[in-house]
C-alpha cells in the first residue's frame, strides 16, 4: 500500500507546538538586547528602567514559560 499524501494528525500538533514554543524567543530577545533598555528613564518609583526593566521579565519570561507549557502539555 503505498504512503498517504495526507500528513498525520501528530504533525499538525507538532507544527501548533512549534508556534507556541516560538513565544519563547521574546524573553530571549528581549533581555539579550541590551541597547533597548540601558536607559536610565523613564524611572519608576525612584529605580532606574535598566533595572525594573529586567526585574519587569522575570514575570514576562515565567507567564510566556508557563502559557507554552500549558498550551503544549497534553496531559499525560
Amino acid at each position: 500500500m503505498p504512503p498517504s499524501s495526507q500528513p498525520s494528525p501528530s504533525s499538525g500538533r507538532r507544527r501548533a507546538s512549534y508556534a507556541w514554543h516560538a513565544l519563547l524567543v521574546v524573553p530571549f530577545v528581549g533581555m539579550l538586547w541590551v541597547p533597548f533598555y540601558n536607559s536610565v528613564e523613564p524611572r519608576l518609583g525612584g529605580v532606574p528602567f535598566f533595572y525594573w526593566y529586567q526585574f519587569a521579565f522575570i514575570a514576562v519570561s515565567a507567564s510566556l514559560t508557563a502559557l507554552v507549557y500549558f498550551a503544549t502539555h497534553d496531559g499525560t
